[in-house]
This record gives structure tokens, C-alpha cells and sequence, in this order.
């Protein structure tokens, strides 16, 4: 399998190559495994039997590599897991509009300014890129702002939220629709700081929703959330692409049972 991975990304908190240097090693037992730069991937991806995304930084530094990656394995056959036809993050932020259309409990979106009106009222509203990642180009402004506006630049490309006041993030783990772990960012500005979390039941049935929602027969997504003052979850983004795994912050029979998990959906996957 090729194994897509930026080493050297900076993500802010995390280091991405810590936790692939460990999860491929952890994966050899299994598979024979070769690691790439994204930019790389469609060049390799002919040699191997798959091609396996993990943590390769934001598409957005390399929109054009990627797109061209994504239109070459698909007109090719080529396996990628997680598989492309994933309907959230891997295909831009769009999917929280419909949501929100569509009454699912996510933070309120729309991607007009003139629609800022169907948001709840709040001090200030983050506006981002529908495109973005790793919170790249948001900024917060106050309502009277968002009408100013350039229609012919906001209309379609950028997002509107009215900022949460929550108590925490809580994300959750999925390996196809089995669920792995949780955990927690118990103050809400260290992101990255995170801690096992118990779900409750309501928990899971929150999460389990939006797994159900995106249909992916296999793959990791991660199912991130907020849990507001009234103690509701909200959903802030499904990764589906790429998402970061933060192993290192579980204990060794929970990262064991995932990588069990990851390795016997690897097997299933490759068996299509």
C-alpha cells in the first residue's frame, strides 16, 4: 500500500509525523507499505494495490496536485482510503449548509451574506473559506459587517457562523461504522490539548448520525463537536479526508484495538 503522509507539516499541536511513523509501523505486521508527499501520490499510486490518505496537511496548499490525484485514481480504479465519494470535508464545507437546511444539529451555516439573517444573534459571526482548513482565512465579525460584504466574492465561497459560546470540543473516532474512542479539549483555547471522554449514549447517537449521513462503507472520519451552555452537542466539521487521529493521547489497548479495527477494514477493502 502506498501510505500518503507531510511529515514535515506544522500543524499547530500536533505532529503529524510522530503519529504515522508509529501507526505504519504498528500496520507492517500486516502490509507491505511504501510512505509518500501527497504531491507525489498520483505519480506512485500505479505501483500498489492501494492508497491509504493520512495525515497530508490541508489540499488548499496543493488544490491542483490533489484534484488531479483524485481525477486520475478514479478514472484509473484505483482504491484510495478513504474511498472520494465522501460528501463532507473532502468535498469542501458545503455539507454544513445543507445541513443546517436540513435541521441536523450542527453550528448554524449559511454561505450568503444576505442570508446572515437566519442565524441566531450573536456578538460577532466567523466567517471562512468553504474551502479552508486548519481554521485558515477565518476571522470574526460583528453582525453589520457581514452585509458589507462584496457579493460577487462572499456569494458561494465563504461560510457564516454566529460564534458559540461552548463549554468544550468533543471529537469522536470512527473506523468504518465502529466506533473507537473519544476525547475532549476541556478548555475551549487549547484545541489541541485533548483528554479521554466517556460518551454518553445521547453522545453516540449524535455522532453516530452523521457516520450514518456520509455513507462511507470504509474509512476513518472523525465527528467533530461543541457542547454548548445548555449541554447540546453541535457539529463543527465531519473529517473525512484526512482527519488527525491524536493517538497518542489514548491508552495502548485503545490504540491496539484500532489499529486491529483499521487493519481487518484495510483487509475488507482491499478484498472489493
Amino acid at each position: 500500500m502506498l501510505y500518503v503522509t507531510d511529515l514535515a507539516y506544522p500543524a499547530r499541536g500536533r505532529r503529524y509525523c510522530d503519529e504515522d511513523i508509529d501507526l505504519t509501523a504498528r500496520l507492517r505486521t500486516d502490509f507491505d507499505l511504501a510512505l509518500c508527499h501527497p504531491r507525489d501520490a498520483a505519480a506512485l499510486m500505479d505501483g500498489f494495490d492501494a492508497v491509504v490518505v493520512r495525515n497530508s496537511g490541508p489540499v488548499l496548499h496543493y488544490q491542483d496536485d490533489y484534484d488531479a490525484f483524485r481525477a486520475a485514481a478514479i478514472a484509473r480504479g484505483i482504491r484510495v482510503y478513504n474511498p472520494p465519494h465522501g460528501r463532507a470535508d473532502m468535498a469542501g464545507k458545503q455539507y454544513l449548509v445543507d445541513l443546517t437546511a436540513a435541521g441536523y444539529p450542527v453550528i448554524p451555516t449559511v454561505d450568503r451574506p444576505e442570508h446572515a439573517d437566519r442565524l441566531p444573534a450573536a456578538e460577532l459571526y466567523a466567517v471562512k473559506p468553504k474551502a479552508g482548513a486548519d481554521s485558515i482565512g477565518l476571522r470574526f465579525l460583528p453582525y453589520e459587517e457581514l452585509a458589507a460584504l462584496d457579493d460577487h466574492t462572499a456569494a458561494g465561497t465563504l461560510l457564516f457562523q454566529p460564534r458559540i459560546d461552548f463549554l468544550h470540543e468533543v471529537s469522536f473516532y470512527f473506523v468504518d461504522d465502529r466506533f473507537q474512542y473519544a476525547l475532549y479539549a476541556p478548555d475551549p483555547e487549547r484545541r489541541w490539548v485533548l483528554e479521554p471522554y466517556e460518551p454518553t449514549e445521547d453522545d453516540l447517537r449524535f455522532a453516530r448520525r452523521f457516520i450514518d449521513w456520509n455513507t462511507l462503507d470504509h474509512g476513518i472520519q472523525r465527528v467533530d463537536a461543541c457542547r454548548t451552555r445548555e449541554g447540546a452537542l453541535l457539529l463543527v466539521e465531519l473529517e473525512d479526508l484526512n482527519p488527525y487521529l491524536s493517538l497518542d493521547r489514548v491508552a495502548e489497548p485503545v490504540r491496539e484495538r484500532f489499529v486491529a479495527d483499521l487493519t481487518e477494514s484495510l483487509h475488507a477493502f482491499l478484498a472489493v
